[in-house]
């Protein structure tokens, strides 16, 4: 079945998450890992990361194949009532047409988490080339939630818009 929303508890997963893996397929074919921040807005239902220009193959990666996974595993890095493993897969746009001040829209989702975020940016001129970011936004199509954590049992799966 197709559905518009993820469950609340899940959603609250997706937000409280501190680490996320983003994994993209680079140009031989081979998957790319990379630990990030994700910051999920529940009103759009889109899963967002920021990437400084300074670490770029993966912005690349997904301009040339927009499909990704993103795992939320560790319970130590979900701050959330709620404990469950979450695997998104979904297609993703790299947002980079303002590299120094497209992505400042994305700041309360980051100060939710990262609260000391506003010192850094105080300092921003001192690492210009790290605050000069591109935002990759997923469309989540298809999610996999393995409630508690239990990896021994089958998925809760939620296919949302067209299945990938």
């Amino acid at each position: 079945m197709i559905h518009s929303r993820l469950p609340s508890e899940v959603e609250e997963v997706l937000e409280g998450a501190m680490v996320a893996v983003l994994t993209a397929v680079n140009q031989r074919g081979e998957a790319v890992s990379h630990p990030m921040l994700p910051l999920y807005d529940r009103e759009k239902g889109l899963l967002y990361f920021t990437s400084s220009i300074l670490f770029s193959k993966k912005l690349n990666h997904i301009k040339r194949n927009p499909r990704v996974s993103v795992l939320i595993s560790n319970r130590d890095y979900i701050r959330s009532r709620s404990y469950h493993v979450v695997q998104v897969k979904g297609e993703a746009r790299v947002l980079d047409q303002d590299l120094s001040s497209g992505w400042q829209w994305l700041l309360p989702l980051w100060r939710k988490k990262e609260p000391y975020i506003d010192a850094f940016l105080k300092r921003r001129f001192a690492l210009p080339l790290f605050w000069e970011r591109a935002v990759i936004e997923v469309q989540p199509r298809k999610v996999a939630v393995w409630r508690g954590g239990d990896l021994d049992s089958e998925p809760e799966l939620h296919v949302l818009g067209e299945k990938l």
